[in-house]
């Protein structure tokens, strides 16, 4: 079936760099929470609207991006073929996570020193023995991200052989293709979808609501809510890539997709009474509630923004294509900076607000101009982006 959703997607692009963006936005935020130390260091300035802007923007963030990670994987592999897609995928998500993770635990280290010695006013030698290093606390910090997308990607390949031994009249492909057009257009599938990640939930040992699901970022096992949650984003947008016409139906709802997500939203922070906590806050009925609640935000919130970027941002745009591509590095660079600038403005006499703006404008401005001097046209850029050629 031919549709207007061929090729390369612009709006889709944009989609991916902002679910990456957003991660700046959402750790720059953690300083400032009210209440307990939530994060590595916590600034003597705390706002409650930057930690609800941060529980929003952390709902939907990572099952956006796998959403489309999923789909432009399958566009890669279809393009290339299966062994130059293996090759790509391990150059592209897999080198990057070998070469970054020892860098990022360096500077995690030290910023990491500094800042709990600033805080607890001690010396380094006064912090306690980190853990020893297991197959359980293996810190992928957060280029976890990399780790669970290879992971998809090898489930998937793996998964292509029977499917298609099974399945070789296209007959059972065609039916799953239906039921995804029938689900998004009758509002099924995001409900459905809202269950399981309910029940993951619920059945995470140790849950708190605040940080809605679980990050995988320590061990080399991936929680079972990270991969229930994640997995399914990852498999949509795989299958969305087959027919163009359900991101027309995404287009077409994205205004109820999104009104559902806000009223999704503040009936969570509702049940939480708009305060933080480390600890779970609800029980019984109420818990439930927020589990449900907290999955129809995440797939509304991701299909509603696809859909709006559909909408209203799919003309080719030089700005948010230099952003898609800056993205990545970016993601991978921004965390070690970000807690440095928290550690050095958390004594600052400067309201909650302006330091966040601060943090931010610095993290921006500092990354963007290393993309462009240091790694857009370099090995970094090739590595990440593939080669591109300079220009005067």
């Amino acid at each position: 079936m031919t549709t207007e959703f061929e090729g390369r997607i612009h709006a889709l692009d944009s989609v991916r760099a902002g679910a990456l963006l957003l991660g700046l936005a959402f750790h720059a935020g953690l300083s400032f929470y009210p209440g307990e130390q939530v994060w590595i260091v916590m600034d003597d300035a705390r706002s409650a609207e930057i930690m609800w802007g941060g529980f929003t923007m952390h709902i939907f963030r990572m099952a956006t991006f796998f959403i489309m990670a999923g789909y432009f994987g399958r566009m890669a592999f279809h393009r290339k073929g299966a062994g130059t897609f293996i090759a790509s995928r391990a150059k592209r998500i897999g080198l990057p996570l070998v070469i970054f993770w020892p860098v990022m635990m360096v500077l995690f280290t030290v910023v990491m020193v500094w800042g709990l010695t600033k805080q607890w006013n001690i010396t380094p030698e006064q912090l306690p023995e980190p853990p020893p290093m297991t197959l359980e606390t293996f810190p992928l910090t957060h280029l976890w991200f990399l780790y669970v997308l290879l992971g998809f990607y090898a489930v998937m390949l793996v998964s292509r052989l029977p499917v298609a031994l099974i399945d070789r009249s296209g007959g059972i492909r065609g039916a799953v293709d239906g039921a995804l057009r029938f689900g998004l257009s009758s509002q099924i599938l995001p409900i459905l979808m809202a269950f399981a990640v309910a029940g993951s939930l619920l059945s995470h040992g140790g849950w708190t609501e605040w940080s809605g699901v679980p990050t995988p970022d320590t061990g080399v096992v991936p929680n079972r809510a990270a991969l229930v949650t994640y997995g399914m984003a990852f498999t949509l947008g795989w299958l969305l890539q087959r027919q163009g016409e359900v991101l027309g139906i995404m287009r077409r709802l994205w205004p109820l997709s999104l009104v559902s997500a806000i009223g999704a939203t503040a009936i969570c922070l509702y049940l939480l009474g708009f305060e933080s906590g480390t600890a779970p806050a609800l029980e019984g009925r109420m818990r439930m509630i927020f589990a449900a609640s907290y999955g129809l935000a995440l797939w509304y919130w991701s299909f509603g923004l696809i859909g709006m970027a559909l909408s209203l941002f799919n003309g080719e745009s030089r700005v948010m294509r230099y952003l898609a591509d800056a993205s990545y590095w970016l993601y991978i660079m921004h965390l070690p900076l970000v807690m440095a600038l928290q550690v050095w403005v958390m004594r600052w006499d400067w309201p909650a607000l302006a330091k966040y703006g601060f943090i931010l404008a610095v993290t921006l401005a500092v990354l963007l101009a290393s993309y462009q001097l240091l790694v857009r046209h370099s090995f970094i850029g090739n590595l990440l982006n593939g080669p591109r050629r300079a220009r005067s």
